[in-house]
């Protein structure tokens, strides 16, 4: 295939202030900027997918943390999946559909090895940001290796309607979990899990106390509770884990936008008593992972055993309220922001 032809500038978006509590539209800034055509060794890719997810709130604060944040005036970055344009690398051709990290932006100029190839025969494009993608394999690796999922186990997942908690509940169900409780913020979301989903149970968690309804819904406690949530939903969870229940700390969204200190948990004691295991989960710890959980994902996608939704916003233009609609729950799914054909 013939390369391309390209415009001499295309719009991206750049993080023009710090957030204090919740993200506004004044937070961001889309620009337009050149389009560099390649290098050796680089290729150009016109991003059809972007990813927005909850950990970039995270990186819009001038803190120290696992990822560097982003910079003011500066284009912000993260996961997109689009076709080669132009290529001056071996083994990547115009055409090509890629996986990279250069994202919030219309084109995208890199070093091919910070691209991976994907098939877009095997399944929509798409699909390579969420359940095929990073927020597939944190829930897989989640689950199974930093909780050590066991048959038979009593499994607790908060914002369950998202896009790792829709899979772990799902993932726990297909690996023999005997009871799978989530939570979400709306009684479309709670009917979701039930009757999309597979869970067991499932629960508002603004219509009363989280302790009150995870009660409620796992009269016999939970063995692994995965939490996306933290606060009042991890503090529920220490008192309903069984004798050596496990947690799997992977995000806690609820206090990403918090001006203050969060009031907890306040009975982390428990965990002494109880002998409980509370780790952070990191994704890109386990990408051994990768092929078993590609492999698996896959043949369940393809025989129906897992059900996935997507939240589609349209337009580059609209990536930044589709972030700040991410964090205030406005996605069930993956939250992808489709760019104009």
């Amino acid at each position: 295939m013939a390369e391309q032809a390209v415009p001499t500038v295309a719009r991206e978006w750049h993080l023009a202030a710090r957030p204090q509590g919740w993200p506004t539209p004044a937070d961001f800034a889309l620009v337009e900027a050149p389009v560099r055509q390649p290098g050796p060794g680089q290729i150009l890719v016109r991003n059809e997918y972007l990813s927005v997810d909850p950990y970039m709130r995270g990186r819009m604060n001038d803190v120290k943390s696992y990822v560097p944040p982003f910079a003011l005036g500066e284009v912000m970055d993260g996961g997109a999946v689009g076709r080669v344009v132009a290529s001056q690398a071996e083994g990547f051709a115009v055409g090509d559909a890629v996986l990279h990290g250069l994202g919030w932006r219309e084109y995208a100029t890199l070093d091919a090895g910070h691209a991976v190839k994907v098939d877009a025969e095997a399944a929509p494009l798409s699909y390579y940001l969420g359940v095929l993608g990073m927020p597939g394999l944190t829930a897989y690796a989640g689950l199974l290796a930093v909780a050590g999922l066991k048959e038979g186990d009593r499994v607790f997942v908060s914002g369950a309607a998202g896009a790792v908690g829709s899979l772990v509940g799902q993932i726990a169900r297909l690996k023999g979990a005997s009871r799978v409780v989530g939570s979400a913020g709306s009684a479309e979301k709670v009917a979701t899990l039930v009757d999309d989903y597979g869970f067991d149970a499932a629960f508002n968690y603004k219509d009363g106390p989280v302790r009150e309804q995870l009660e409620k819904a796992a009269p016999e406690g939970i063995d692994v509770y995965f939490d996306n949530v933290g606060g009042e939903h991890l503090e529920a969870a220490i008192w309903a884990l069984n004798v050596h229940g496990r947690a799997v700390l992977c995000g806690a969204i609820a206090q990403y936008n918090d001006t203050s200190a969060p009031a907890g948990p306040r009975n982390l004691a428990l965990a002494i008593g109880k002998r409980l295991r509370l780790e952070g989960l990191l994704v890109r710890d386990h990408a051994e992972l990768q092929p078993r959980f590609t492999a698996e994902v896959a043949g369940w996608l393809r025989d129906g055993s897992l059900h996935y939704d997507e939240t589609v916003v349209d337009g580059v233009e609209h990536a930044a309220d589709a972030f700040i609609g991410l964090l205030r729950g406005g996605n069930t799914g993956k939250m992808v922001v489709r760019l104009a054909p």
